[in-house]
């Protein structure tokens, strides 16, 4: 039977001792502080803006429209007038599956965040020493980071306290978010209640926010029922014969277990891909360039540039488009990229990338292709050996690809909350 030759390397299937325990009253709570602006600078952005379950816990771009635009997904526009947009988010808005998985040690796409003690405080984080205590995850510790981020939530200096307060240094703006929270008639009491370690809403710190939003994700967006976990947990006809196929050749000869390993689908390391550049970038300090130059911006040791994290792949039928930075709108794309990136990127189009119009914006979005030094730094700077595949097989991987899609992603345990407003 295809698929049968491959049946050695398959993962393990997912079991709940693979993910930490969460408490459901925090995670209640967390619900509701995920859907509410009042956790942005402006309070005109909440973290569902960039990360929903109608796109795959993601946005539906390339690029996201950050603190200041209006609307929800691929409809989101720049906003006007003095509230418009600055600047696109640099980076691809990632899913949100399996984040509470007790294996997972780094996050964001260039691993700046990882559990490490080298701060005193449990995590590597560009908090540094900073970083508040008590908070149950490294999920808890990655929710604190887009509430402090200029052009992900907390607007421009000088527009509020949060982000002026930021701007003298990134710890001093969660004081400002806690005490909204822990005055809130609703948000308090019920924070009260829910944390054992807090006796009344003047002890409501950033901790617990956060907390009760790591409770909230891991609980809503854990996803270990799709047909292909289905098929490790032992009933061989939850795939079609085409999945199988698909899934002895992503476990096989076409490669994507060397990287997308384990039980999560990632090994959780940094790759360089040669993905088509666009967009602001992330740099180095002092970097003048508009350009990502990846891992090496959290590392420093050069032989990490423009290397990207492995992502997971549960539901990644439902996350494009796909790569650090969303070049390639669909999963053929991004697949037939791997096999061959040197190709794939000298037949790359802008009109490829979902980027609503941003006029003011528009003359940096592509101008790292007029810079041919960097652009042959990119191309020299690729990690994966090509492979030859028929398009049948790149069907069939894709195929096996739709088969990691949850079978239970209509029916979550809180859903988007009556009231929310795009």
């Amino acid at each position: 039977m295809a698929g049968a030759a491959a049946a050695q390397d398959l993962p393990r299937p997912l079991t709940d001792s693979d993910f930490i325990p969460f408490d459901m009253e925090q995670a209640a709570i967390g619900h509701q502080l995920f859907y509410d602006p009042i956790l942005s600078g402006n309070q005109n952005i909440a973290c569902a803006h960039c990360h929903h379950p109608d796109f795959g816990t993601s946005d539906g771009l390339s690029l996201g429209i950050g603190e200041g635009g209006q609307g929800l997904g691929p409809d989101r526009t720049p906003g006007i007038g003095a509230d418009k947009i600055r600047k696109r988010i640099p980076r691809n808005s990632p899913g949100l599956w399996n984040l509470g998985a007790k294996e997972i040690h780094t996050v964001f796409h260039d691993g700046r965040l990882s559990i490490s003690d080298v701060y005193g405080n449990g995590f590597n984080s560009p908090a540094q020493e900073w970083l508040p205590e008590g908070l149950n995850s490294l999920l808890a510790a990655q929710a604190l980071f887009p509430l402090t981020s200029q052009f992900e939530m907390a607007g421009n200096v000088a527009e509020n306290q949060v982000t002026g307060a930021v701007h003298d240094r990134i710890d001093k703006g969660w004081p400002i978010l806690a005490k909204r929270v822990r005055t809130d008639p609703l948000y308090g009491p019920a924070m009260v209640s829910a944390f054992d370690e807090i006796d009344t809403t003047e002890d409501i710190t950033i901790t617990q926010i956060a907390n009760a939003l790591a409770a909230f994700m891991a609980l809503e967006w854990r996803s270990t029922d799709s047909p292909f976990d289905q098929f490790l947990a032992g009933d061989r006809l939850a795939l079609t014969p085409q999945q199988k196929e698909g899934m002895s050749l992503f476990f096989g000869d076409a490669g994507c277990s060397s990287c997308h390993s384990g039980p999560l689908l990632s090994d959780q390391s940094f790759h360089a891909l040669g993905l088509p550049p666009f967009g602001p970038g992330k740099t180095r300090l002092w970097d003048p360039y508009a350009r990502d130059v990846g891992r090496v911006g959290e590392s420093n040791r050069l032989e990490d540039a423009y290397r990207f994290r492995t992502p997971m792949l549960r539901n990644v039928a439902k996350t494009a488009p796909y790569g650090h930075n969303g070049a390639f709108p669909d999963l053929e794309g991004i697949v037939r990229h791997h096999l061959n990136p040197q190709e794939s990127l000298a037949t790359w189009t802008s009109e490829m990338a979902a980027l609503p119009e941003v006029p003011w914006l528009e003359r940096v979005d592509f101008i790292v292709w007029e810079d041919s030094l960097e652009m042959a730094r990119q191309r020299r700077k690729i990690d994966i050996t090509p492979q030859n595949l028929t398009d049948d097989q790149i069907a069939d991987l894709v195929a096996f690809l739709h088969a990691l899609t949850g079978t239970t992603l209509d029916t979550p345990l809180f859903g988007v909350p009556e009231g929310f407003e795009p």
